[in-house]
């Protein structure tokens, strides 16, 4: 058996007082790569949210095992991110190394190297002195995945990474993905796009509230599952939240 760094144990999330996540139990193995899918509103932001600790259990737990906060890494979706916010390309990325030099700390010339190696590792060299707020979806994203790159982290939690993204950027994001993989480091990530998931992520979660399958992602994506979960979906969104309310 190989350790978890992540276990889920009966874990109900609400949600505006409706549970976003149902029971759910199940662990992500150290070193795992897993795609998170389900229909939306099937919690998938939510339980991403609550391992890190921005949202708190109804009932049930996650186990971190000993996991400091500062050893992961959290990617929210982009809409979440104000681009208006006056800062340099540099400076975001720079916000990497807070960890390691607090927030007011100085960085100094080996930081500044990291800055430029992440930037031109992501294919942005002599982009740091433009404001975020001229980049393209594209271009921000590639930032804020070398800002992930010096965060150094653990375990790295990634919202819709490749929403209204362009698909050379998708390729050239999915093999930071498979190298942080290859290091060793847990990486979760929240996809809708299922070829993507099957050809790219050896394991998934289906979740549609609760969870519908937890594994290989060839045994979780079966056509029988999917169907499963768009049934619950369909529940949902005619309101009929009696059950749910009822469990729990």
């Amino acid at each position: 058996m190989t350790a978890s760094i992540i276990d889920i144990d009966d874990l109900t999330v609400a949600y505006e007082r409706r549970p976003a996540v149902h029971h759910a139990s199940g662990s992500f193995p150290v070193g795992s790569l897993t795609a998170i899918v389900g229909p939306n509103g099937a919690g998938k932001s939510t339980l991403l949210k609550t391992i890190v600790g921005l949202m708190a259990p109804s009932t049930g737990r996650i186990v971190r095992h000993d996991l400091p906060r500062r050893a992961i890494a959290y990617l929210p979706q982009q809409a979440e991110i104000d681009r208006s916010f006056p800062i340099t390309v540099f400076d975001t990325v720079a916000l990497g190394l807070w960890n390691e030099i607090g927030l007011w700390g100085q960085i100094a010339g080996a930081g500044w190297r990291r800055v430029a190696d992440a930037l031109a590792h992501v294919g942005l060299e002599g982009f740091g002195r433009q404001p975020i707020a001229a980049l393209s979806a594209g271009q921000f994203q590639r930032v804020l995945f070398a800002r992930l790159l010096l965060q150094d982290a653990k375990l790295i939690l990634l919202d819709e990474p490749f929403a209204a993204i362009d698909e050379r950027t998708t390729e050239d994001l999915l093999a930071i993905i498979r190298q942080w993989h290859a290091e060793g480091r847990t990486v979760i990530a929240v996809l809708h796009d299922m070829d993507q998931v099957r050809q790219h992520f050896p394991q998934t979660l289906l979740l549609a509230r609760e969870t519908i399958g937890w594994g290989p992602t060839v045994e979780v994506l079966t056509a029988d599952a999917l169907r499963r979960a768009r049934t619950l979906a369909q529940g949902w969104s005619n309101g009929h939240h009696h059950h749910a309310e009822h469990a729990a």
